[in-house]
């Protein structure tokens, strides 16, 4: 796993319940704000693997990304049983339900990631 990909994983891992994060502010929060396709690579093929909250990464509009009915229903159905509320609209207020880590445990995270990868 490269360094990037163990930091998204890391980030996503720590979504607290009933938060957001987007799928732009991981990839900047990992150190590449442009890998925006890398972290839904990322997501689509670790979720399972790494029980990654999958649930709880939209897109910047604050709306689910995903196409299939099913599993939009899904990802809707278990952030409001996490208490996120949708707006009329289907999107999530971002300034109350997203998630901004703390900066000191991303720069602690990226240090301990390139540590063991030398």
């Amino acid at each position: 796993m490269t360094p990037f990909t163990q930091q998204v994983v890391a980030i996503i891992a720590a979504i607290p319940e009933g938060k957001v994060m987007t799928y732009g502010q991981i990839a900047a929060c990992a150190g590449s704000p442009r890998a925006v396709r890398q972290v839904v690579r990322i997501l689509h093929s670790m979720s399972r693997k790494e029980r990654l909250p999958w649930h709880r990464v939209v897109n910047a509009k604050g709306q689910i990304a995903i196409t299939d009915e099913e599993s939009r229903m899904m990802q809707e159905t278990e952030l409001v049983s996490e208490g996120v509320e949708f707006q009329l609209d289907g999107s999530i207020d971002l300034q109350r339900f997203g998630y901004e880590p703390d900066p000191d445990w991303l720069l602690h995270d990226v240090t301990s990631i390139k540590d063991e990868n030398e």
